[in-house]
């Protein structure tokens, strides 16, 4: 949610021209990844977590690579912009730590079977 919500801060400066463009692309990247876990947790196995996970991780690098575009094209405020960027790594890390970990568990639970 701390992404979403710095992508929403460092989005409302950019130009007017970009509200159906580059600021679309950013907001809703940054809603599906939150929406996406809370998703794949509410389904009922850990494989379908797993699968929500992995649409929340690209939607992660999805918006790494909108934000390096806005801010080649010198878009929002460049510490607004490094900040979501900062979160937007933070996250992946969490997300890719959190598919490992349940990909461990999967195997585990495999070899013992």
């Amino acid at each position: 949610m701390d992404l979403s919500t710095a992508i929403y801060k460092a989005t409302r400066s950019f130009p007017k021209e970009e509200m159906f463009g580059l600021t679309n692309q950013l907001r809703r990247a940054s809603v599906s990844i939150p929406s996406n876990i809370a998703e794949g947790k509410g389904r009922l196995t850990a494989g379908e977590f797993i699968q929500f996970l992995g649409i929340a991780r690209g939607s992660a690098q999805e918006i790494q690579t909108q934000i390096d575009l806005a801010m080649r094209l010198a878009f929002g405020i460049e510490a607004e912009m490094e900040q979501a960027r900062d979160l937007s790594v933070e996250v992946l890390k969490i997300l890719n730590a959190s598919l490992n970990t349940l990909q461990l568990r999967i195997a585990a639970k495999r070899k013992r079977a």
